[in-house]
């Protein structure tokens, strides 16, 4: 995992804190982008309880990492 770009590496850190614990120090955006890696709507931030909205918050770069993450490096949540 450690050749991975850093938004991947923390978006997939991120999710397994989630799966840990429910709970993460991680910023809005990287929390909103793990739930949906998880398709966790429980693990969306408080504050982004809409769908369309969170995923429209992420931004066309941070969505193109949730579907690159969902593609082909879901078995790392598996190894955290």
């Amino acid at each position: 995992m450690d050749r991975l770009p850093w938004p991947l590496r923390k978006i997939i850190d991120t999710a397994i804190e989630l799966q840990a614990s429910g709970c993460t120090g991680a910023s809005t955006g990287e929390q909103i982008a793990a739930a949906f890696v998880l398709n966790r709507q429980d693990c969306l931030p408080d504050t982004e309880r809409d769908l369309v909205q969170a995923w429209d918050s992420l931004g066309h770069t941070w969505q193109a990492h949730v579907r690159c993450i969902k593609r082909d490096y879901l078995h790392l949540l598996d190894a955290g």
